[in-house]
C-alpha cells in the first residue's frame, strides 16, 4: 500500500508524459516552429469499440512572427461507410479545425495565442507547467495566452476556455531596479507574483467547487548575453480548493523552491539547448505544478457513482523534498529535439521518476526518427533501461519515400489490465506502422 501511495505521489509531483494532443511530440511542440509545417497521416482509430479509418492534416503555418495551427481530422466509419458524425454536428465544429492563432513565441516581448493551447507555462512552472486545454480531441476548448514584456514590468496571463470560466491565471511580475542602477546583474531583478484559479472543475455552475493556486517568486539573472544566459530564481505557492471526500472548500498546502536556469542560444548553429535544476520543498498535501499535462484528465472524474477531484489525491499526502531537473533544446540546427525531465524525492525508495523526449525528422537525409520514453518507480541507475510495467515508451522509425511522405513504424511498450477494473497490469507490446505527410517550407 506505501507503494502504491509514493507512485500517486509521483504521478502528481513529475511533469510525465504529455497528455493527447502532446502524445506525438513528447512535449517538443513547446519549443515552437518558426517556420511553416505541414503534417498529416493515416492510419486506424478505435473509438469507444468503434474502428474508423483515419486521415488527419496539421498544418502549421508561419509567417513572420504570425502563426496558425490546422487540425483537419476525417474519422470513416469501416462498418456504415460515412464519416463520424459527432465530429461534424455543429457549426462550431468547422470553426474547431483551427487548432491556434499566434503572434510571436513564449518569452518574447509580445506574445498571443489564441485556441488550443500545448504546454502552456506561468512564470518558473511551479503554479501552471507544461497545461494543454486539449484533453482529448472531442473535448478541445478554445483558450487564450497573452503576454507582454515592457521592459520594467510585464505580465502573463493564460484562459483555458474563452467560452465560460474555467481556468484562468496570470502572473504579473516587477524590475524595480531596472533604469535605476547600472550593475549589470542587480539591475535585471525582478519580483512576480501568480494567481491561478480553476472556477468549476465539475463543469457544473450548481457546485462550488473551485480551487486555486497562488504564489509570488523572485529571478536574479546572472549571465545574460546572446549566446548564454543563466538565472537564480525562488518560487513559493500555496494551495486551496474543494475536496468531495470532505464536502468542503478549505486551505491545503503550501511548497517552494530554489533553482538555478541557463540557456544555451545557439552555439555555432549547433546547440540550443535549456536547463534547470530545482531543490524543492513540499508540504504536506502540496505538489508542485498542479496544473499540469494530465489536469484536464483529473481536475474532476466520476468513477463507480462516486466524485473525484483532484485535490482529492492530495488528502494526506506527507510533506517531501526532492531534486527537480529539466532538460529541453535542439541540437545540430534544431535537426535533433530534445526534452527530459527528472525527480527524485529524498529518503524516499523507488522514488525517481523520468521523462525523455526526441525528435530527429531531418538529421539524416532519408531517415527520421522519433522516440517518447517514461520511467517511475526508480530506485537505481539500472532501473532506467529496464521495461516493465512503470514503463511507457515509444520508439518510431521512418523512411522518406519523398522528402514529404515518410513511412513510420512505431514500437510501443505500455501496460494494460489483465482484466477490466482489476488494477492487476501485464506489458503490452504494439508495432504501428504509418504513412505521415510532413511538408517544411
Amino acid at each position: 500500500m506505501k507503494t502504491i501511495r509514493w507512485l500517486l505521489v509521483l504521478a502528481l509531483l513529475c511533469v510525465t508524459a504529455p497528455s493527447f494532443s502532446q502524445y506525438a511530440d513528447g512535449g517538443l511542440g513547446y519549443m515552437g516552429t518558426e517556420g511553416g509545417l505541414i503534417m498529416g497521416g493515416v492510419g486506424l482509430t478505435k473509438i469507444d469499440d468503434q474502428t474508423y479509418f483515419s486521415i488527419n492534416f496539421r498544418p502549421e503555418l508561419a509567417f513572420g512572427k504570425f502563426g496558425v495551427g490546422l487540425n483537419v481530422n476525417l474519422l470513416y466509419d469501416t462498418e456504415t461507410g460515412h464519416i463520424r458524425s459527432k465530429d461534424w454536428d455543429t457549426g462550431y465544429d468547422y470553426f474547431r479545425m483551427i487548432r491556434y492563432l499566434r503572434y510571436g513565441h513564449k518569452w518574447d516581448k509580445v506574445y498571443a495565442r489564441v485556441g488550443t493551447l500545448d504546454a502552456a507555462r506561468l512564470g518558473h512552472g511551479f503554479i501552471l507547467n507544461y497545461y494543454t486545454n486539449e484533453a482529448s480531441y472531442d473535448n478541445r476548448k478554445i483558450g487564450l495566452a497573452f503576454d507582454l514584456d515592457f521592459g520594467r514590468f510585464g505580465f502573463e496571463t493564460i484562459a483555458s476556455n474563452l467560452g465560460r470560466a474555467e481556468l484562468v491565471g496570470g502572473r504579473v511580475y516587477y524590475r524595480p531596479l531596472l533604469g535605476i542602477v547600472t550593475v549589470p546583474i542587480i539591475k535585471n531583478f525582478a519580483v512576480g507574483a501568480t494567481y491561478t484559479r480553476d472556477f468549476d472543475p465539475d463543469v457544473w455552475s450548481g457546485t462550488d467547487d473551485g480551487v486555486s493556486v497562488y504564489g509570488f517568486d523572485f529571478e536574479l539573472p546572472i549571465i545574460k548575453t546572446q549566446l548564454l544566459n543563466t538565472m537564480l530564481y525562488f518560487d513559493w505557492a500555496q494551495l486551496n480548493g474543494y475536496s468531495s471526500i470532505e464536502n468542503e472548500s478549505r486551505t491545503f498546502g503550501s511548497g517552494r523552491a530554489i533553482g538555478v536556469s541557463t540557456s544555451i542560444d545557439n552555439l555555432g548553429g549547433l546547440i540550443d539547448l535549456s536547463a534547470k535544476l530545482e531543490r524543492r520543498w513540499m508540504g504536506e498535501e502540496f505538489v508542485a505544478s498542479f496544473f499540469d499535462p494530465f489536469y484536464e484528465i483529473y481536475r474532476y472524474q466520476e468513477m463507480n457513482g462516486n466524485r473525484q477531484y483532484k485535490t482529492d489525491l492530495l488528502i494526506g499526502l506527507p510533506d517531501t523534498k526532492g531534486v527537480f531537473g529539466e532538460l529541453y533544446g535542439g541540437l545540430l540546427g534544431n535537426k535533433v529535439r530534445l526534452l527530459g525531465n527528472f525527480i527524485r524525492l529524498d529518503d524516499q525508495e523507488r522514488s525517481g521518476a523520468l521523462h525523455l523526449a526526441a525528435d530527429a525528422p531531418d538529421a539524416v537525409p532519408t531517415v527520421a526518427a522519433h522516440a517518447t520514453y517514461d520511467k517511475i518507480a526508480i530506485e537505481k541507475t539500472g532501473d532506467v533501461f529496464t521495461l516493465d510495467n512503470n514503463s511507457v515508451a515509444r520508439v518510431g522509425l521512418g523512411y522518406k519515400i519523398k522528402p514529404y511522405l515518410i513511412l513510420y513504424v512505431d514500437y510501443i511498450w505500455t501496460f494494460v489490465e489483465t482484466e477490466p477494473g482489476s488494477k492487476t497490469y501485464k506489458p503490452q507490446e504494439r508495432i504501428e506502422p504509418k504513412l505521415v505527410f510532413v511538408y517544411n517550407f
